[in-house]
């Protein structure tokens, strides 16, 4: 099995004419969290560059790692417990049944249906079915969303249509950008779509990555940052065109993109966005970025060195994939944060950070009356931090709050 290789061309158009916009140096993939208990606690890095194509216009890692690593069959991931994506994919649903005139016999198709999630807010009334690779897949078949536990691929795509028929709507939410060959996939999915059907994708969206300095959503299992325009690029090559378009707030900034075979006129979103993306996405904001990032980590590690000069307690609160890459870029470990806080029930509970020794623990351990209590919380998750401080100061806790990002600051 070949682990993991460098790219020196565009994933979509071929071009090597390819931009460094951003080195994060070697990172560890996101979800390799290694049990406390191990006696061997070794993990494999990987290169962390972002590359840009300026035909395009696609942000892309300089190096993929392979799928299996990434996303084992034991891969942890649910989207159901993230209240975030819940009502997200309940606006989804709702919108389609508005716009496309959705009838019981209708064929929905979600690629990376995880656990359900989406496909549980169609199934009452559409026939749906998932596609995910995960033993978490078992969960939406309990639920009684028929899932295929396999990679999409041309295989599964002739197994669909052979079993189930052309879909009326394929859904990719934020896996469009996980997959590494992204006109292999997109032929696949036009291939199992209707001719009157449409094509809705999420990713993570490259404007709010660079405006808000988001350097921490940067990891191995986002190959791709997309915007409007290389969406429509890599769509339009592959005998899709784009016809509307919404920001949506999952991710820290994701887009919905809607497509179809047939050429309809543009929505006044899709106008909007591509006009705030050529003000947004010129090359001297984009060569820029590499300056906001490095300025973002040493404001960050002062303000840090500030708190233990005085010998202060600092801990972080909450272990999503982002918080790997920001502590392993800072160079922050378990003599600068004592522990990380998650959720009572987190598979992340009693292991390590990936590439650290930082333990992460129950966040009932934070309100526990001990003499070592965190005067300061590190927020990870800090594009929801209005609802993470709300909700701790109502807890109890009474310290301050690290915001690492887009301006590092105490709150």
């Amino acid at each position: 099995m070949r682990e993991s290789y460098s790219i020196n061309k565009c994933q979509i158009s071929g071009s090597k004419k390819l931009l460094s916009i951003l080195n994060l140096g070697y990172l560890p993939p996101v979800n390799d969290f290694k049990k406390i208990d191990l006696k061997q606690n070794e993990s494999k890095f990987y290169p962390t560059e972002l590359l840009y194509c300026p035909e395009s216009k696609l942000f892309q890692l300089g190096f993929i790692v392979n799928k299996n690593i990434l996303f084992p069959k034991s891969y942890p991931y649910t989207s159901s417990t993230t209240k975030v994506l819940r009502d997200n994919f309940s606006d989804l649903s709702l919108k389609c049944r508005r716009k496309f005139n959705i009838k019981k016999n209708d064929l929905i198709v979600d690629i990376g249906s995880n656990d359900g999630n989406l496909l549980s807010y169609f199934k009452n009334f559409a026939k749906v079915l998932g596609v995910t690779p995960e033993e978490i897949g078992k969960i939406a078949i309990k639920k009684g969303i028929p899932t295929i536990l396999k990679y999409f691929d041309k295989k599964v795509s002739r197994y669909i249509l052979s079993r189930y028929g052309k879909a009326k709507i394929v859904t990719a939410t934020n896996v469009f950008a996980h997959i590494d060959n992204p006109n292999y996939l997109t032929k696949n999915i036009a291939s199992i779509l209707s001719d009157d059907g449409i094509f809705i994708s999420e990713s993570h969206y490259i404007c709010p990555l660079i405006k808000n300095i988001q350097y921490d959503s940067i990891y191995h299992e986002h190959l791709r940052y997309y915007s409007l325009q290389s969406l429509s690029y890599l769509l339009k090559k592959n005998g899709f065109y784009i016809f509307d378009a919404e920001e949506i707030k999952t991710h820290g900034g994701s887009i919905r993109v809607y497509a179809s075979k047939k050429k309809f006129l543009f929505t006044k979103n899709v106008r909007k966005i591509f006009i705030k993306e050529k003000k947004i996405l010129k090359q001297n904001v984009i060569l820029n970025f590499k300056k906001k990032v490095l300025s973002a980590k040493l404001e960050l590690l002062k303000i840090i060195q500030n708190v233990k000069k005085n010998n202060k307690i600092i801990c972080g609160i909450s272990a999503p994939s982002r918080a790997t890459t920001l502590i392993n870029y800072t160079g922050i470990d378990e003599n600068i944060i004592d522990c990380i806080f998650e959720i009572p029930g987190s598979y992340k509970i009693g292991s390590f950070l990936p590439g650290t020794r930082i333990p992460v623990l129950s966040e009932d351990n934070l309100f526990i009356n001990t003499k070592k209590k965190p005067d300061y919380l590190l927020l990870f998750s800090w594009h929801i931090k209005d609802e993470l401080i709300k909700n701790l100061r109502n807890k109890g806790f009474k310290g301050k709050f690290i915001i690492p990002l887009p301006k590092p600051s105490i709150a």
